[in-house]
C-alpha cells in the first residue's frame, strides 16, 4: 500500500485529504484506461509471484496461456514475476498479445520482460478492477492471499451479476482441494446455491481449460468490432 492509501484506510480524514485521495484514484483509473483501451478481449491469469521457471505451476501456466492466446485472446496478468511472467511468456512465445497491470510496492515489483504493454498502478483495488474490466475469462493458478483475493472478488461479481457470467478456470485440483471442499460445505449450509457451483471449472487438464474458454467465444460473441486506433490528439500510443 502507498502511504496515502494506508492513511485513507485508517478512518475519517480531513475532507480535503479525502478529496485529494479520491482525485488521485480517479487519475489512476484514467491512466489505466488510456494504457489498456486498445488491448482487445483479454483472458486474465492470476497466480503466485513466487514460482520460478521450472516449477510445474509455472510451466503449465505458460503452456495454457499460449493455448489461450492462439484462440485470439490477449493474455493479461498483474505484470510481475512467477505465474504472471509464465502466462505473459506463453502468449509471447506463440505470437500472441501480452499485457500487464503492475502493482507498485515498497519492494518494487518490476514488470516482467514478456509484456507488449503495461501500466504501473499504485492502488490494489484500482488494479483489480482493471484486471477484471478488460477480460472475458479468468484463470486461477496456484497462489497466495492475493490470488485468492482476486479469485473470490471476481467470483462474487459474477455471482451477483455485476459482470457477465464469464468463465473462471481454477487450475490444479490438488492444490485447491481445501477450497473445493469448503465451497461444497457452503452449498450444504445453504450460503451459496447449487447453481453457484457451476460458476467455476476446477481442472488439471490444459485441454479442458482451453475448451471451456473457447466455448465462451461463441457464447459471448467475442468478435468485437474493430476499435479506432490511438488518437494523437489525446496523446495516446
Amino acid at each position: 500500500m502507498t502511504k496515502s492509501e494506508i492513511r485513507f484506510l485508517e478512518g475519517p480524514q480531513k475532507r480535503w485529504s479525502d478529496f485529494k485521495f479520491t482525485f488521485n484514484v480517479m487519475l489512476e483509473f484514467i491512466r489505466g484506461f488510456r494504457a489498456l483501451h486498445f488491448v482487445g478481449p483479454c483472458v486474465t491469469v492470476f497466480g503466485s509471484a513466487r514460482f520460478k521457471e521450472g516449477h510445474p505451476a509455472y510451466e503449465k501456466a505458460k503452456i495454457l496461456s499460449g493455448r489461450i492466446a492462439k484462440l485470439g485472446f490477449t493474455i493479461m496478468t498483474g505484470g510481475g514475476p512467477g505465474i504472471m511472467e509464465a502466462a505473459n511468456r506463453g502468449a509471447k512465445e506463440v505470437g500472441g498479445k501480452s499485457v500487464g497491470c503492475n502493482i507498485v510496492l515498497p519492494k518494487e515489483q518490476s514488470p516482467n520482460p514478456y509484456l507488449d504493454k503495461w501500466v504501473n498502478i499504485r492502488y490494489f483495488f484500482v488494479r483489480k478492477n482493471l484486471l477484471i474490466k478488460y477480460s472475458y475469462a479468468f484463470v486461477v493458478m496456484p497462489g497466495g492471499f492475493g490470488t485468492l483475493d482476486e479469485y473470490f472478488e471476481t467470483l462474487t461479481l459474477i455471482q451477483t451479476r455485476k459482470v457477465s457470467d464469464f468463465p473462471i478456470v481454477i487450475f490444479d485440483k490438488e492444490y485447491h482441494k481445501d477450497i473445493i471442499e469448503h465451497i461444497e460445505k457452503m452449498k450444504a449450509a445453504g450460503t451459496i446455491s447449487a447453481d453457484d457451483m457451476k460458476l467455476c471449472l476446477f481442472t488439471d487438464s490444459i485441454d479442458e481449460a482451453t475448451k471451456h474458454i473457447q466455448d465462451a467465444i461463441s457464447q459471448f460473441g467475442l468478435t468485437p468490432a474493430p476499435l479506432k486506433g490511438p488518437s494523437r490528439w489525446l496523446f495516446e500510443r
